[in-house]
């Protein structure tokens, strides 16, 4: 109990600094964000540039402190402003749009390539110094060096471009109403399959190596051998003994990996024009939408944070020691 509390504190503490870094972060930059916003605009009104104040969470007959209570509250209450680049739409909308297409693509890729990845890195350290072991080191640390945008850009050039089956670009087709009809899905699914491709070969590489070297340094371990001379079986030694070991390191960098999906794989979906958050994020940057950033930013905070708190759990979970190591 004292272990999740001492985490759930540091998880308090840390939103906290988060949140008053996304309230002063806007307000301490070089010139003023209203400006900013304005010059990219033309014939702003009087009540316009009050509404884009008011989007901001400005009020400058208020003070700084008040502002500050102010942004609390309304995060508290899911008011993250309004985006101005989308014609004063509310911020949480729009992220409510966009999340189930960055959760639903990212997230369900970013999960399987930490299984397969994670597979193969125990198989090919069990199986040290053989053909396999010896081949897929040299093959994942080429596909892990390769730029998202370019693995994109081949796969939309060999498969839509030359040969023509599969979609380059979007979630679904143009003019179509998303419905949870079968046929909707499919085409869902149809249109996801270059980008998670992409994201499958240029991250998986990571995971096996990692796991590799971890499991490597594992098997020399006293209590591998104590297996051994008790006589359990070679794949009850790897998986219950060996591969249970070596994937805690991986779970705080899995667990990050997790709260980074929610900031999407940017380029790979500024390459596919995927309607995620990463598209969102980097539209929202281009356009000085600071209320549309802020919102992402704080989401982007928090489910990294959850990700990293579930993650020392599951680690306590699963080796006792640490919970008295912390």
């Amino acid at each position: 109990m004292r272990f999740i509390i001492r985490r759930a504190g540091f998880f308090v503490l840390t939103l906290w600094a988060a949140l008053s870094l996304n309230f002063f972060l806007p307000r301490i930059m070089p010139g003023n964000p209203i400006n900013n916003i304005i010059s990219k605009l033309h014939n702003v009104t009087p009540a316009q540039e009050l509404a884009i104040e008011r989007s901001l969470g400005i009020d400058n007959k208020a003070s700084i402190w008040h502002q500050y209570v102010t942004y609390f509250a309304n995060t508290a209450q899911g008011k993250l402003g309004l985006s101005v680049a989308n014609g004063g739409e509310p911020v949480s909308e729009l992220i409510r749009q966009g999340l189930p297409w960055t959760l639903g693509l990212i997230g369900i890729t970013t999960i399987l390539a930490f299984i397969i990845g994670t597979a193969i890195g125990a198989i090919a350290a069990w199986r040290r110094g053989s053909r396999l072991d010896s081949a897929l080191p040299p093959l994942f640390v080429f596909t892990t060096a390769i730029p998202f945008f370019w693995v994109g850009m081949m796969l939309i050039l060999i498969f839509s471009s030359v040969l023509g089956i599969l979609p380059s670009y979007g979630a679904y087709p143009l003019g179509v109403t998303p419905s949870f009809s079968l046929a909707f899905i499919g085409q869902v699914l149809e249109y996801a399959i270059l980008p998670a491709l992409t994201l499958l070969i240029t991250s998986i590489g990571g995971w096996v190596l990692t796991m590799r070297n971890t499991m490597v340094t594992t098997l020399t371990e006293d209590y591998v051998r104590m297996a051994r001379a008790k006589g359990l079986s070679s794949s009850k030694i790897m998986v219950t003994v060996a591969a249970r070991n070596a994937i805690l390191p991986n779970l705080t960098g899995f667990a990050m990996s997790l709260g980074f999906v929610v900031s999407g794989a940017i380029l790979v979906e500024y390459v596919f024009n995927y309607p995620g958050l990463g598209n969102m994020l980097l539209t929202a940057v281009n356009n000085v939408d600071y209320p549309l950033m802020q919102g992402l930013f704080l989401i982007i905070t928090i489910c990294v944070l959850v990700a990293i708190l579930l993650s020392d759990i599951a680690t306590a979970i699963l080796d006792p020691r640490t919970r008295t190591a912390s």
